[in-house]
């Protein structure tokens, strides 16, 4: 008999931890290979994490909920072979393990004597150094969730939870007979308290999924974090709606899946990021970083109406086809939850189509680092002028309208206008007789 660690696999080149969401497995249970052992989500993606071995699961390292980092232990798993969990020699590794499991558990008697738990509703990461140090100082939840973080992602780093509590230490508070005095924990618990409110029994309460909390924080910091503004463009597409109309049976019959809107779109946007690199670039604080891949993040429903983001990688060295392939494969995986943690970061701007419910257009908001987002509007059949040589027309045309967000901080108006104008004016010249 031997034993086997089954540890947490590498995700992505910026996945550092995961969060552990269910245990498919319990202690004493059979796992056959590549048999999923339990479920695991970062702070994009759900996935599960799949046995390397035949044997019996014989040790959980870690609890639901528990935040674990990549290439670290979850589980011991016995075999028949002769895969043996690595270890130190005995004379070494037992008197180093038993004075770092003293010192570990001094100090978690520590936190738990002084200080009681601290969870955040809102679904936001706190490393357990931030938390501790707001447990320790009195800082409620709802305290630690306005805080703005300068980490990754905008997490709260000790730097900030540090500035926030001189801050907060040295502000003073008018009291009621008009003499300054300075904050507490105690003020500050009762400045930040509510009402409760009443619920009768015509309404229903329903707690946000782990995924709506995330995208609930994403989309209120980058309102916090950019200046939206937004630039329209109508553009007539009826060139393409009649192009794609008379080649999508063969395309169908020749490649095996539909020849939709969205590739053409995304072909435009691509060849606009070219001629615009400006607009292909990213914020981190006062720096700009000027992107050289054309990543193109493409707005995904999912099955319980969220949206997720996978990105095309090198989208401008895409032919038609190719960028059809990705757009199908991508927009079918997010659906059916199988995506991977690499395949929805790194984008440099987003694309997401309003259309496909129904809305004319959109205001939608920046994909932070991001600073632009250009959201397609439904295509509508309308009357039109229609200029000749002969003199104007009226006649029916197919056009939708594109609408721009960016980042007011780094991008004016010209380049924010140039821009969705050169997307709508590749579209208008599509070439009805492209072979494909």
């Amino acid at each position: 008999m031997a034993k086997f660690e089954l540890k947490l696999p590498k995700m992505g080149e910026s996945v550092a931890e995961a969060t552990i969401t269910n245990w498919l497995k319990e202690v004493g249970d059979t796992i056959e290979f590549d048999e999923a052992v339990l479920e695991i989500a970062t702070d994009k993606v759900d996935s599960e994490v799949p046995s390397e071995v035949e044997g019996v699961l014989v040790e959980k390292r870690f609890d639901v909920d528990d935040v674990v980092q990549v290439g670290q232990t979850l589980a011991i798993i016995e075999t028949q072979g002769d895969t043996a969990v690595p270890q130190l020699p005995e004379e070494e590794s037992q008197p180093v393990v038993v004075e770092t499991a003293s010192k570990i558990e001094k100090q978690v008697n520590k936190v738990i004597e002084t200080v009681a738990p601290v969870t955040s509703a809102s679904g936001r990461f706190y490393s357990p150094l931030v938390k501790n140090i707001a447990k320790t100082e009195g800082v409620t939840q709802a305290e630690l969730d306005t805080i703005s973080g300068t980490g990754k992602d905008g997490r709260v780093t000790k730097n900030d939870i540090l500035q926030y509590l001189k801050n907060r230490n040295n502000k003073p508070t008018q009291s009621v007979t008009g003499e300054s005095k300075k904050e507490t924990p105690s003020t500050v618990k009762k400045a930040v308290s509510k009402a409760p409110v009443s619920v009768n029994g015509d309404a229903e309460i329903i707690e946000m999924s782990r995924m709506g909390k995330l995208i609930a924080h994403h989309m209120v910091q980058s309102v916090q974090t950019s200046a939206h503004v937004q630039s329209f463009v109508e553009c007539d597409v009826t060139n393409i709606w009649n192009w794609r109309k008379k080649v999508k049976e063969a395309y169908k019959k020749r490649e095996g899946e539909n020849l939709t809107f969205t590739p053409i779109f995304m072909e435009a946007v691509a060849k606009a990021l070219k001629d615009y690199p400006m607009m292909n670039i990213s914020v981190e604080g006062d720096t700009i970083i000027k992107h050289k891949n054309i990543n193109l993040g493409m707005a995904a429903a999912l099955a319980d109406g969220n949206l997720i983001v996978p990105v095309i990688k090198n989208a401008d060295q895409l032919n038609l086809v190719g960028m059809s392939k990705a757009v199908n494969d991508l927009a079918s995986r997010a659906r059916n939850g199988q995506l991977k943690p690499d395949e929805i970061q790194g984008g440099t701007y987003t694309v997401t189509n309003v259309g496909t419910f129904g809305s004319v257009m959109g205001t939608p908001i920046i994909n932070q680092p991001q600073v632009g987002i250009l959201a397609l509007g439904a295509i509508r059949k309308v009357p039109s002028v229609i200029e000749t040589p002969d003199g104007d027309f009226i006649g029916i045309r197919y056009k939708m309208f594109l609408s721009h967000s960016y980042d007011h901080r780094v991008v004016n108006g010209a380049l924010g206008g140039q821009f969705v104008k050169a997307v709508a004016d590749y579209l208008e010249a599509w070439d009805v007789n492209r072979e494909v």
